[in-house]
């Protein structure tokens, strides 16, 4: 049997079941919860999934600790590139496609298992690098984060870099002060929200629906939007 990282488009059954069982130990981890029990409750595939742990076992990419079943680090390099394509998937079919919550779930779940590292970089890149997937779990940063490759223009930006006149969509926002966020909620200023822009100084003037609102430059800097036309 061939374990290749990254793409592979002749994968066997065996190969892909082992490709979910690393996305979900990288997610339990997130959890803080990797007991093995845990794993075989949250086991969806058809089958039993001690063969597949045992298999993942063999070649190096688990290992069971005191009940607890870890990734290796071989195996956190593999899931950490299988999580960073479903969720950068998730985003480009829940944003830019516009699918319902099930429908991008479930073809997120095909894309992780065969977009080709260029085509991820080039999905992210259009993305606009976006910090978080969205149901809110971080996605991990790839080379062209660090690099802001400019080579494609990204569909997604930021508030602040919008012009008067621009009308955009709120895809995702990425405050870490709660009173922010708070503030926004309550003002329906959330994903999903149409937002038209007036000015940039000295504040940033928004339409909101039937309201008119003002936020700062720090506020706009942290709040991403996909322009509509």
């Amino acid at each position: 049997m061939i374990h290749r990282f990254g793409f592979n488009a002749w994968q066997t059954h065996e190969e892909r079941e082992q490709e979910h069982l690393l996305h979900l130990l990288w997610n339990l981890e997130e959890e803080g919860n990797q007991r093995l029990e845990t794993v075989k409750e949250r086991w969806i595939q058809d089958g039993d999934p001690d063969p597949i742990i045992e298999l993942a076992r063999d070649v190096g990419l688990v290992t069971v600790e005191n009940g607890d079943l870890r990734l290796t680090d071989q195996g956190k390099e593999q899931a950490e590139d299988l999580v960073r394509r479903f969720r950068l998937a998730e985003c480009l079919f829940s944003e830019v496609f516009l699918l319902e919550e099930m429908q991008y779930e479930k073809s997120a779940c095909e894309f992780e298992h065969i977009l080709t590292p260029e085509v991820t970089d080039s999905v992210c890149t259009l993305l606009g690098h976006p910090p978080i997937c969205p149901h809110g779990r971080p996605i991990p940063k790839g080379a062209c984060c660090a690099k802001f490759s400019s080579d494609v223009k990204p569909i997604v930006v930021r508030l602040s870099d919008l012009g008067p006149g621009d009308i955009a969509k709120v895809v995702f926002i990425t405050f870490t002060r709660s009173k922010h966020l708070d503030k926004l909620d309550t003002i329906g200023l959330t994903p999903g929200a149409m937002v038209k822009l007036h000015q940039r100084q000295p504040s940033f003037i928004l339409d909101l629906g039937e309201t008119q609102i003002a936020i700062d430059r720090e506020i706009a800097h942290e709040i991403f939007v996909k322009k509509m036309g």
